[in-house]
């Protein structure tokens, strides 16, 4: 009996299997629900109208909770009108499986949070509990934080839009508490023919640095930054594309600056915890009467020993006759432009993950992403966080390779 022949017919397609393991699903409908804040002082909301009319119209359910975007002065007929929903029951709004939030969680909202669920809010280190974060680990939370999220670039583009705020608004505060009306010096900002240009002194070269420098040149101040990054000193120069008077942080040089500014402003931090103290108090003390000092690391502890947390509704306190402005969270008094900025990330971020079948297969495919993902399906992926409560620590690229 002779043996037949393997027969090969072109209906066969040899592929190897490792190329049709990795196939996007069809994109996910997302339902996104956005709670009004009642975290301390947050007036931003973290989509616009706009941003919800597109996802929206991209066949996506967006659910908002009554007066939600009041702070940013958005009113629900606005997201109505876009085809929101609007909801005037919290607990509605925390059924949706992805919350969008421009707070962190906090404890009124843990009762609320549901198995599973998907939480895109700040983190905000320095308040965090270790409470909420075993609480959020108990209902197997996926959560992703605005200020370790990183774009095509490698940049961080919230914080990068909340810093360009912050550095922003600096010198219109400054201008502000410098004038008469406000028990200030009676000093305008900046300079006028004949008379001397105003001085200021900014620590840290970061984009705070940048943009209060930006500002300050604008309106023809003498600017003096300080920073004992030598590399940011350099890079602060090329962005503004000129010489500008800079020098890392000896403190005799810096002593000498502030004694005669009017307007100083503190802008350096650390990644992690607590932003470094250079300013000391003796320094603060042989400042100008009337001079006016704007912690902007007041959110990480403050660079002046004098610094003490204020609020948006008393900013200021006169410690050795000189004004300090110490509020944290400086872009939500710009609220309006705050919300617009982290809608740009967000609703782009949003359709991102819809088309790529939902974040779980997003992170697959997404390296940025995963560097703002603090907690998977209740794991806690973010090192420092863990080393900080004693809590377990769960690296996220073995988790994901695991559930494949």
């Amino acid at each position: 009996m002779a043996t037949s022949k393997p027969s090969i017919t072109t209906s066969f397609s040899y592929e190897t299997l490792e190329e049709t393991l990795d196939i996007k699903p069809q994109g996910a409908k997302l339902h996104i629900g956005i709670p009004k804040e009642i975290a301390f002082q947050e007036n931003r909301i973290a989509l616009t109208p706009d941003a919800v009319g597109v996802l929206v119209s991209n066949g996506h359910q967006v659910v908002v909770e009554h007066n939600a975007g009041e702070g940013s002065h958005y009113s629900d007929r606005d997201y109505a009108e876009l085809g929101a929903t609007i909801v005037y029951d919290r607990e509605t709004i925390f059924k949706c499986p992805i919350l969008v939030k421009s707070a962190p969680p906090v404890a009124e909202d843990m009762p609320l949070l549901q198995q599973n669920q998907t939480i895109v809010s700040p983190i905000h280190l320095s308040a965090l509990r270790k409470e909420y974060i075993e609480k959020m680990m108990e209902k197997k939370i996926t959560a992703l934080s605005f200020e370790n999220f990183k774009d095509e670039s490698g940049t961080y583009p919230i914080v990068r839009s909340m810093s360009e705020i912050a550095g922003s608004a600096v010198m219109l505060i400054a201008g502000q508490y410098l004038s008469s009306f406000n028990k200030g010096k009676g000093v305008l900002l900046g300079g006028i023919s004949g008379i001397p240009p105003t001085k200021v002194v900014i620590v840290g070269a970061g984009i705070v640095g940048e943009f209060a420098t930006r500002n300050a040149l604008a309106l023809g101040a003498s600017v003096k930054v300080f920073d004992n990054n030598v590399y940011r000193l350099k890079q602060l120069q090329n962005n503004l594309g000129q010489r500008i008077w800079t020098s890392v942080l000896e403190p005799r040089i810096l002593s000498k600056q502030l004694k005669t500014c009017e307007v100083a402003v503190g802008a350096l931090s650390n990644e992690y915890g607590r932003a470094p103290v250079v300013v000391t108090e003796e320094m603060v003390a042989a400042m100008r009467p009337g001079s006016i000092i704007i912690d902007v690391a007041i959110d990480r502890g403050g660079c002046f020993e004098t610094s003490e947390l204020t609020s948006h509704q008393q900013p200021t306190f006169v410690k050795h006759d000189v004004i300090h402005y110490c509020v944290p969270n400086i872009p939500s008094g710009f609220a309006r432009t705050a919300s617009q900025a982290i809608s740009n990330v967000l609703m782009p971020l949003m359709l991102s993950i819809s088309d790529e079948g939902g974040l779980e297969e997003m992170v697959w495919h997404n390296f940025n992403l995963r560097e703002g993902i603090y907690m998977f399906k209740g794991a806690l992926t973010d090192f420092y966080i863990s080393q900080r409560f004693d809590l377990k620590f769960t690296d996220l690229n073995l988790l994901i390779a695991s559930r494949r």
